[in-house]
């Protein structure tokens, strides 16, 4: 049992001016692994108050000192790796070999990266006797999500500090236990106090806290589109900055001259990956109309390299994080057989042999249209959507055809129709034949996938205000 009943506020924890408790759910096993706290507006307001507090001497360190602190964060990170995967296979239910080679290397590298993005970063520019300077925003609120519990913590927190500001947190109530052991690393990395602060508690009370506080200068935000609406609704009144990372239903082009069997094995990936619980997750994959049948076939081939299971074995695909999301995933299933979708592989239910433990079926859907509910909604889940083209500008439209623009993915090798796809899919972020990330690119997305960027030097900047002084040289 992991239990934490504090927060952690300028400094030190502190006892919950409430008593209201949430048991956390390993999703594998649906027994109860730990208890937080839910936070109060009290602790809310203490936890503002002390990054206030911590905001003048902080926003004025110098660029080497955050650049330090940065370091000193990766190597205390570094040190808690087995306690990193061991949470995040519990309270997330990740397969362990997914806990380390996404889960906990992302975190890693978020801090890594933007220490040395701040090594080159400008804070001011000379103008011609006139100086443009960049400073800190403020206290700023962070507002996490449940699926990556370090990714989008990291990468907030990182780029809050390498800008100067001063944070609250406010992670997932599901999976809350990774943040906790960030901020004892904080402790141990020598963080000065008031200038991390971590309230857990829910969306209802901390969330709306953090994006309409009036003291709260910044609100970064991962997670639906309805919340972003309330976080936009919220902020407007105190008119204080915001960047969002929304959902995603994003498209996977299959050229007609890419490896079948890749390109299968890289669409399976993509729903087997955090179960599918990816806001940037190809779930819409295109391929030529003389491609289908190979394709499908070559689905039906990969998809046993990645089994499903107890996420302490060797399997690649674990359960969702709650019953509710097995719920929702099982609804999205029955409408895309009611709407004439063909089930590849699949369908409702749990695997056989794992009745406890909030596990679904990996499900391909093919002969899918686009205007589908399945091939436009995001379902967050092991399951993805087959769509057929005849030319590449009609799986460019296709790609397009839809609310969101968080990512996109082309497979192939001519060089030309690579290129043309890459820059015809409108979205933040493209990968191009399945490429690693680079950490010091900037993520984000289009459309109704969000407002602003993050990772490397585009999300220090997201941080950062802009001042002109005219007449002062630098």
């Amino acid at each position: 049992m992991r239990n934490q009943l504090k927060h952690f506020i300028h400094g030190e924890w502190v006892e919950s001016t409430g008593s209201e408790t949430y048991d956390v759910i390993n999703p594998a096993t649906e027994e109860v692994m730990g208890t937080i706290s839910m936070g109060t507006k009290e602790d809310l307001d203490k936890a503002v108050a002390a990054a206030k507090q911590a905001l003048p001497s902080f926003s004025q360190t110098s660029k080497q000192e955050r650049v330090e602190m940065l370091e000193r964060i990766a190597e205390e990170y570094e040190k808690r790796k087995d306690d990193i995967i061991e949470t995040i296979t519990d309270e997330l239910g990740s397969p362990q070999k997914i806990s380390e080679k996404v889960h906990y290397s992302m975190g890693y590298n978020h801090f890594s990266q933007a220490a040395e993005s701040l090594k080159d970063f400008s804070f001011m520019e000379d103008r011609g006797g006139h100086t443009v300077v960049k400073e800190t925003i403020g206290v700023s609120g962070l507002i996490t999500p449940w699926n990556f519990p370090t990714n989008q913590t990291s990468t907030k927190i990182a780029s809050a500090f390498a800008a100067g500001s001063p944070v609250i947190l406010k992670p997932a109530e599901m999976t809350p236990f990774a943040a906790i052991i960030l901020t004892e690393i904080f402790e141990a990395a020598g963080v000065p106090k008031g200038v991390f602060n971590l309230v857990n508690g829910s969306g209802e009370v901390i969330g709306n806290g953090i994006s309409s506080h009036p003291d709260i200068d910044f609100v970064s935000f991962t997670g639906s589109g309805a919340v972003g609406k309330k976080i936009m609704e919220n902020a407007s009144e105190t008119i204080k900055n915001f960047a969002l990372e929304l959902g995603g239903k994003s498209p996977l082009i299959v050229l007609e001259d890419a490896d079948v069997e890749a390109a299968a094995r890289a669409a399976v990936n993509h729903i087997a990956t955090n179960t599918g619980q990816v806001c940037s997750a190809a779930t819409r994959v295109l391929v030529p109309s003389k491609m289908k049948k190979s394709f499908e076939e070559a689905v039906l081939k990969v998809l046993p390299e990645f089994p499903v299971g107890d996420p302490r074995e060797d399997n690649l695909i674990g359960p969702l994080i709650s019953k509710k999301q097995w719920d929702t995933v099982q609804s999205y299933i029955e409408k895309g057989v009611d709407e004439g979708a063909s089930l590849l592989t699949g369908g409702t239910g749990k695997p056989e042999g794992l009745e406890q433990g909030y596990y679904a079926k990996p499900t391909v859907f093919t002969d899918v249209q686009n205007n589908m509910v399945i091939a436009q909604e995001e379902i967050f889940g092991p399951v993805t959507t087959i769509i057929t083209y005849d030319t590449l500008d009609e799986a460019i439209n296709i790609a397009n055809e839809t609310i969101y623009g968080l990512a996109g993915y082309v497979i192939g090798n001519d060089p030309e129709n690579l290129r043309k796809a890459a820059t015809g899919i409108r979205a933040g972020r493209i990968k191009v034949n399945d490429t690693e990330a680079d950490f010091s690119a900037p993520f984000g997305g289009y459309k109704q996938s969000g407002i602003g960027r993050e990772w490397g030097d585009y999300g220090i900047e997201e941080y950062l205000e802009t001042k002109t002084i005219l007449g002062f040289p630098s």
